[in-house]
Formats: structure tokens, C-alpha cells, sequence
């Protein structure tokens, strides 16, 4: 590692703490209802939205209620965009001329079911598959009312810890509405200006046709890129406008880019551990919360980029320069843009995979065997590792249920935690959320390794192609592995090396998201609850602290033995045992 490298990923967490205190009082004035210096600018349009779906700002719901919003509200989201892309080639807004043809059934499935859930996961190429309607009315729409939702439930479960004796737990339009109106929509609109006056491309003009110096015709991709960049990265969606994704220069253009859209990745699920603070009303629980996750993720981030700039041991072995010098990055550049260098990618891919954002600047999939386990693991952990908008503060404090659970078996006594008992309901909800992710990555990765297609992906005798994957091995698992722990955890982003727009992938992979979003979400409000329902206890003497160090450290040990006890196994196969056939100078 340099110097230098070091001093970006130090420099970024700097900034991200320096946002997090401010970002995260505006966002708690925002939920509990309370005046901001943005409301004489939109109120107007929060109290529009409300009259014109006719939601009472002031009736608030029970959890049921809630959770029945929520799944009606994904429901309709889903059938929108499965028919405005099998629609595209009737609607205006299409240069290109897509139709039908290029979003085929069970490829509309599951690109609306990636939307919906925010996983953004994309088994097509944008440039050459949807048109600019399509991208903007649906996808780019998604993106905000996906993270909306998602910070919806997170504020609802923070009020079943901030209530007491309380049958409701908020009311999910109006908590989607002002996550959207005063959060989402001002930081996407500055985002957009600002990556537009870096060289984001935003138009509605067809693609242009370039000879290149060798005399070749060269299609080049146009289109509305810049706003759907920005809630892309704030959202914490990662879908990008074209294939390359933030690899791309007209997504990415420039390491100044880069680091705002990295920022924007963060800058919400920072500010939501402080909004949770604000929220129970003892801040300091809020900075223990952020206290944890920063410690992961440094430590990941450090890791991926020791890997990273060690580079592959095989070319060592050569006799290959591997050291970074004056002259040459050194390490691993295999599928790394070099106008942001080893250090900056692996940063970049540490943070997408702890946020759920899936956006990429490199291939994961060209990462060395450790290099590209950490983003793997970052996803397994139930990416609470600062997390997405929303998903990540309510996957932490399902941790912290356990966390404290484990905390009150090896001292005998009933588990508290911010002053309301954890009791059988709670444990069992938090037990259901890992149970039912975990299944899914491990049964969908497990039937897909060993499964036969045929070259359209349909189930086949053996002896046909298997898994579509290309590369053999550990690897090839690893790719199988990667697509599920990305469906299943609603990240998006992908190993690469593998064929996914096929009937089984698309429609697996979008059954696995289904279960990653909603069979998380509904255990956790249930807890939400729950625990509003619960009277607040007076700590004492035996109350067991959840704002100091000590728990800091609990919370971590609980993310990390979870994580490495469900998924140590399937690691093994993979990237562990990967990296060891390196060490020994074998590729597979």
C-alpha cells in the first residue's frame, strides 16, 4: 500500500464523518414532522402529494397496516415497470428503436423485480436494451420511491424504539413522501447539477456514429444519463444508464466524480445512524452504531486495497515488477480504470458493497482472490456495514437485537435494549430476516453449481454448458456465489463473468431478491411492533451499556461470527481456496 492510497481512504471517512452529525438532525427534524429551511420551498408539494392520493398526514398506522402499504405499494410499482418496458417499442422517447424484442418476459421480470427492491441488479445492457422512457419514467423513478420505501421502514422501526405503549408505528405514505420530497430530491438535483458540470452527459439526442483512427465505425451511447446518475448513487441503487456502469466516462468522468458519487453512496446511511440517536433521544447511541460500522468498514477497505496492491502472485513468480513505483501503479490494474488506480477502486467497491449500491468502477470479477471476497463478504454480512438508504440502519439494529440477546444469555438476565426488553417475538423476527437471506444464497448458489442448462439456459441433461459461467473452478463458483449473496442482499453489482440473462438466472435471481427485500422487512417491522407496544424500563445497575466500547465491540464480533459461521463453508469453495491455487502458481 502507498502512502497516498492510504491518505484517500482516510481523507473520504474524514468527510463522511464531518456529514454525518448535520445530514442526520436535518433527517430526524424530516421524520418526526418538524420545520426545516426546506419546507417553505416544498411543503407545497409533500401537502399536493397528500391531497392527491388521499393519505391523512396526521392518521397513523399499526404494523400490519404498514406492512400491507408497503407490499401494495411494491406490488403496483412491479407491474408498472414489467409493462412499461414490454411497451417500450409503442412509446416515445426511443432513438434506438428497442422494442419487446430486447426485453423479453422473464428479463422485464426480473429487471422490474431488481428495481422494485431496490437491488438494481442488471442482467442487460442499458446502451443497446431500453430506451431513454423507459429509463427515466420507470427506472430512474424506481430509484427514488425503492429508497424511499427503504427509509420508510428503517424510521419505523426506530420508532418502535423511541415509543412506549404505542399500537402504531407511523404511517408509510407519509414517510415515503418526506424521504422523497425534502431528502432524495434536493440531494439528487444538487448531485445532477454537479456531475453535469463535470462531463455527465444529459440529452435526448440518438447515438452518435464515430469513425475511430483505425477507420471503424464506433456507436456511441447518448441519452439522460446525469439524473439518473445521481439518485443511482444516493439512492443507493447502483443501476447505471449504460453497461460499463461508473466505469464509464460519460457515468464517471473523472476522479472528482468519483469522489462525490462515492460521497453521495455514504452520505445518507451515515446520517441516518445519527437520526436514530436523535430519534431514541440519546445521541450517543446513535455514534456508537456509527462507531461500529466505520470500524468495519475501514477495515475492509484497507484489506481489499492491501490485496489489490499486492497484486497476482502468479505474474510475480514471473519475474514481473508488482511493486508500485514512479512510473507504474504496480499490483493488481487488470480490469481497473487508471484514472482512478488501485487505491480509489478498491475504496469504491468496499463502499457499494457495504451500501447495497452495486455501482462499479472495475471489474470485481478481474479482483484477486481476497481482493474480491471482501466486497463478497461486505454483501453477506447483510450489508449493515453503513448499509442503503434505510436497509442498512434496520439490518444493524436487527445485529443489535441479537447483539444484546448473546449479551444477556452470558449474564442471565433478560436482554434490554434502549430500554425495551428483547424478548421470544423480537429474537425469533431477527432470527427469520438471516434464516430466510441466507437460505436463499446458499440453496439458489448450491442448485446452480450443480445444475445443467442448455445454452438458452433452460434445464438440460449433463453434459450441456453448466451455470454459464466463464471460468472453471473456484472462480467459476465464486461467480454463481457473488450473483445470489448480490440478488439475495439487494446490491446489484456482479462477478461479471457470467451469462445472467438466461430464464433460470433471471428468474431465480429475481425470486432471491423478492426474499432478500420482503422476508427481512416484514419480520422487522413485526418487531417494530412489538417493541413500540413495550413500556420503556428505567436502566440500572445490571442494564447492560449500548453506548460504549464494549458493545461497540459486541455489535462487530456479532456481524462478523454470523457472517463467517453461515457463509465461512461457501468461502472455502471459493475465493479462500482461489487464492491458494494463486499462492501455489495454478489459475484453477
Amino acid at each position: 500500500m502507498t502512502s497516498l492510497g492510504i491518505f484517500q481512504i482516510l481523507i473520504y471517512f474524514l468527510v463522511i464523518l464531518a456529514l454525518t452529525k448535520p445530514v442526520g438532525a436535518f433527517m430526524a427534524r424530516v421524520f418526526q414532522g418538524q420545520r426545516t429551511f426546506l419546507h417553505p420551498a416544498l411543503r407545497w408539494l409533500e401537502t399536493l402529494v397528500y391531497k392527491l392520493s388521499g393519505v391523512r398526514e396526521d392518521e397513523e398506522q399499526h404494523w400490519t397496516r404498514y406492512a400491507g402499504a408497503l407490499i401494495a405499494f411494491s406490488f403496483f410499482s412491479f407491474l408498472f415497470t414489467y409493462v412499461i418496458q414490454r411497451m417500450q417499442g409503442l412509446l416515445p422517447f426511443n432513438p434506438q428503436h428497442f422494442g419487446a424484442g430486447n426485453v423479453s418476459p422473464d428479463l422485464s421480470f426480473n429487471t422490474a423485480v431488481s428495481f422494485v427492491t431496490n437491488t438494481n441488479w442488471q442482467a442487460y445492457a442499458g446502451e443497446s436494451t431500453i430506451s431513454y422512457l423507459v429509463q427515466m419514467a420507470a427506472l430512474t423513478v424506481q430509484n427514488f420511491l425503492s429508497a424511499g420505501a427503504g427509509m420508510a421502514i428503517a424510521i419505523a422501526l426506530v420508532r418502535g424504539f423511541s415509543r412506549q405503549q404505542s399500537r402504531t408505528i407511523g404511517n408509510f405514505w407519509v414517510d415515503v413522501t418526506r424521504a422523497i420530497v425534502y431528502i432524495l430530491l434536493p440531494l439528487s438535483l444538487i448531485g445532477a447539477l454537479f456531475l453535469s458540470s463535470q462531463g455527465v452527459i444529459q440529452n435526448f439526442s440518438s447515438y452518435t456514429k464515430a469513425i475511430t483512427v483505425e477507420g471503424a465505425t464506433q456507436t456511441i451511447a447518448q441519452g439522460p444519463i446525469a439524473s439518473q446518475e445521481a439518485i443511482k448513487m444516493i439512492g443507493t441503487n447502483g443501476g447505471g444508464f449504460l453497461n460499463a456502469n461508473s466505469a464509464h466516462p460519460f457515468e464517471n468522468p473523472t476522479p472528482l466524480t468519483n469522489f462525490g458519487q462515492m460521497l453521495m453512496i455514504f452520505i445518507i446511511p451515515a446520517g441516518l445512524t445519527y437520526t436514530f440517536g436523535k430519534m431514541v433521544g440519546n445521541t450517543r447511541q446513535g455514534w456508537a452504531i456509527f462507531a461500529a460500522v466505520s470500524i468495519m468498514f475501514l477495515a475492509g477497505a484497507f484489506f481489499a486495497y492491501w490485496a489489490e496492491q499486492s497484486g497476482n502472485p502468479i505474474l510475480t513468480k514471473l519475474g514481473l515488477e508488482n511493486h508500485a513505483t514512479a512510473l507504474q501503479a504496480g499490483g493488481n490494474m487488470e480490469g481497473k480504470e487508471t484514472r482512478f488506480g488501485i487505491a480509489a477502486t478498491a475504496l469504491f467497491a468496499t463502499i457499494t458493497t457495504d451500501a447495497s449500491c452495486g455501482a462499479v468502477i472495475a471489474m470485481h470479477d478481474s479482483f484477486t482472490a481476497l481482493g474480491g471476497m471482501v466486497p463478497l463478504f461486505n454483501m453477506m454480512t447483510g450489508e449493515v456495514i453503513f448499509g442503503g438508504v434505510g436497509a442498512g440502519l434496520y439490518g444493524i439494529l436487527l445485529f443489535a437485537i441479537k447483539a444484546v440477546f448473546i449479551a444477556g444469555l452470558m449474564v442471565g438476565r433478560t436482554p434490554e435494549y434502549l430500554g425495551k426488553k428483547i424478548e421470544k417475538k423480537e429474537v425469533k423476527m431477527a432470527m427469520l430476516a438471516v434464516i430466510a437471506t441466507a437460505a436463499a444464497i446458499l440453496v439458489f448458489s448450491g442448485i446452480t453449481d450443480v445444475a445443467h442448462f442448455s445454452e438458452k439456459g433452460y434445464w438440460n441433461a449433463p453434459g450441456a454448458a453448466v451455470a454459464n459461467t466463464n471460468n472453471s473452478g473456484p472462480h467459476g463458483f465464486s461467480e454463481i456465489l457473488y450473483s445470489y449473496t448480490s440478488g439475495t442482499n439487494n446490491n446489484g453489482s456482479a462477478f461479471a463473468g457470467i451469462n445472467v440473462n438466461t430464464p433460470w438466472y433471471n428468474l431465480t435471481l429475481g425470486l432471491a431478491m423478492l426474499i432478500g427485500r420482503f422476508l427481512f422487512l416484514l419480520p422487522l417491522l413485526a418487531a417494530a411492533g412489538s417493541l413500540a407496544a413495550k413500556k420503556k424500563l428505567a436502566a440500572t445497575s445490571g442494564t447492560f451499556p449500548t453506548d460504549g466500547p464494549l458493545f461497540v465491540g459486541l455489535l462487530i464480533g456479532t456481524v462478523i461470527i454470523i457472517g463467517a459461521l453461515t457463509f465461512f463453508p461457501a468461502l472455502s469453495l471459493g475465493p479462500i481456496v482461489e487464492h491458494y491455487l494463486m499462492q501455489g502458481g495454478k489459475l484453477f
